[in-house]
């Protein structure tokens, strides 16, 4: 008796979980909609960047930021400038040293009394970090959770479970990386907020690229920024938290935060942090930006549901394919998780077929962070090579670089592994974002990125690149010539202590990695990669 009333509790659970689990968590938690405050001109910040845009109508400016402590620098210059608005959107923020210097300035900027949208998708339990999650106790600080689980806190453990279950809306993550102040400047690109990608960690260093933008640019990504904070999917973190946060751990936060800031380790990790920055320097007069035309393009938060003609919407990879139809003679990617699947191998024909010349760089088995996303990549490569594409796979420990090269990396870090997205089109325009070319950017997670209209930003990206497809800083597999029965062997080159190199098998970095990559190669799941 007393196992059938057991049974019967637990199906009753298991009922109301599904049912549950079938809406969003929290969707009818009060939720007013916002919007970016006031043009440019209303802030001591868009006066200034206004009177430099006028020079140069109907264009916008950018700066490159191909280093991670520019890149840093960059965002906590326009924490520091706001005075109106600050958004930030997010796939990861981490709660590590340079984590905690962003939360500071951002903090501070509350604290003057700029209104604080922060936007943090739910791949990590954001309610697990109750630190972060305590920055919503300040007036001035709404936090929102994109597409957030059911599950967290102390049941974070059957996080999975519920994944398993609801895959349909819980497998569309935001990826989106962007950060906006006063609607006059922002930093879009491919970075999360955390010390890996910020050059501060000393065992990884994952290269990357952002940039900085002022102009019209900027409106139009505070709109794509709206268009996510005023969805259905995204809810406000205070309807998931069991326990609210109060002032007393405000408090605490906010000298843990101002303890790492004054730490002689963070100053070690990343000298030289009160230098001025990429932003500084605009203001100043002495930036280097680039005056060109560009596009924002950005998923409908919505995509999978756009994606099965559920709901009308627009999807990035729709006008990135249009752009690509328009080359003439080359494209180059930066990809560090490549997946093309059927529709990307489709795309890639048909730019061969029209003698386009496609140069990809991604990373190697021995650098990646994913080896299953490698593993999905490893079944294309050979159809990849046979059709004529130029691969590069990136080694974790990179030589130097080439003569009139800028170093690759910081010198304090370790090994190196990509993390930029990256399109250059005939050397005269570049996307430049959030998206990877995969199946799950492609069809699944949303994304954000700038189709720049400029030969010299295209310049710079290309710069690093042939730098970082070097032999010495990279494997280059290709195909050996058919032996008598016609089959042709993967062959990889690259360089050891300045001379040539040919390896026939995989440099995966340690036999683990390796026969972890080949036991994932049994598994169908290219489509979830």
């Amino acid at each position: 008796m007393t196992g059938r009333i057991g049974r019967c509790l637990a199906a009753i659970f298991l009922t109301a979980l599904v049912a549950a689990c079938a809406s969003v968590p929290g969707e009818n938690y009060p939720k007013p909609a916002s919007t970016a405050l006031a043009p440019p001109e209303n802030t001591p910040l868009g006066d200034k960047l206004d009177s430099l845009a006028q020079n140069h109508p109907g264009t916008s400016g950018f700066e490159l930021l191909p280093l991670g402590h520019d890149s840093l620098r960059a965002r906590l210059e326009l924490a520091d400038a706001a005075q109106r608005t600050l958004d930030l959107q997010y796939f990861i923020i981490e709660n590590d040293t340079t984590g905690k210097l962003v939360m500071d300035a951002v903090l501070r900027a509350a604290d003057r009394g700029a209104r604080v949208r922060l936007l943090v998708d739910d791949y990590d339990d954001l309610a697990q970090d109750r630190q972060i999650a305590t920055l919503a106790a300040h007036p001035g600080i709404e936090i929102r959770v994109f597409n957030p689980y059911y599950l967290r806190g102390p049941l974070d453990v059957l996080r999975n479970a519920e994944f398993l279950l609801f895959s349909y809306r819980l497998n569309s993550r935001m990826h989106n990386k962007l950060f906006i102040a006063d609607n006059a400047a922002a930093v879009v690109g491919g970075r999360n907020i955390g010390d890996e990608y910020f050059a501060a960690s000393p065992e990884r260093e994952r290269g990357d690229f952002d940039v900085l933008a002022i102009g019209p640019v900027v409106g139009r990504l505070s709109q794509s920024f709206d268009t996510y904070w005023n969805s259905e999917l995204a809810v406000p973190i205070k309807a998931l938290l069991l326990v609210n946060p109060g002032p007393d751990a405000l408090d605490k936060y906010r000298a843990e935060l101002k303890q790492n800031a004054s730490a002689a380790e963070t100053s070690r990790m990343i000298p030289k942090l009160d230098r001025p920055g990429p932003l500084t320097s605009v203001l100043a007069g002495n930036g280097s930006l680039t005056w060109a035309k560009a596009e924002v393009l950005y998923d409908d938060p919505q995509k999978t549901k756009v994606e099965k003609g559920e709901e009308p919407g627009s999807l990035l990879r729709h006008r990135l394919e249009d752009a690509l139809q328009t080359v003439k003679t080359e494209v180059r990617v930066v990809s560090p998780y490549l997946v093309p699947g059927e529709e990307g191998m489709k795309l890639i024909e048909k730019l061969r077929s029209r003698n386009i010349r496609v140069r990809i760089l991604t990373n190697s088995l021995a650098a990646t962070d994913m080896p299953i996303a490698h593993v999905g990549y490893s079944h294309y490569r050979v159809r990849m090579l046979e059709d004529g594409v130029e691969l590069y796979e990136v080694r974790p420990f990179l030589g130097e670089p080439g003569e009139g090269h800028e170093r690759l990396k910081s010198r304090h870090t370790d090994q190196f592994a990509l993390h930029a997205k990256v399109f250059v089109l005939d050397q005269q325009r570049l996307f430049l974002g959030s998206m990877n070319f995969d199946y799950r950017s492609l069809r699944l997670n949303t994304e954000i990125g700038l189709l720049i209209e400029s030969p010299e930003l295209a310049r710079k990206v290309s710069e690093r690149f042939d730098a970082i497809a070097q032999p010495a800083n990279s494997f280059i597999p290709t195909l050996s010539a058919p032996d008598a029965l016609g089959k042709r062997q993967l062959v990889w080159k690259t360089e050891e202590n300045g001379k040539p190199v040919e390896l026939t098998y995989e440099p995966s970095g340690d036999v683990l990695r390796g026969l972890q990559a080949n036991l994932l190669s049994l598994l169908p799941i290219d489509d979830m990669l």
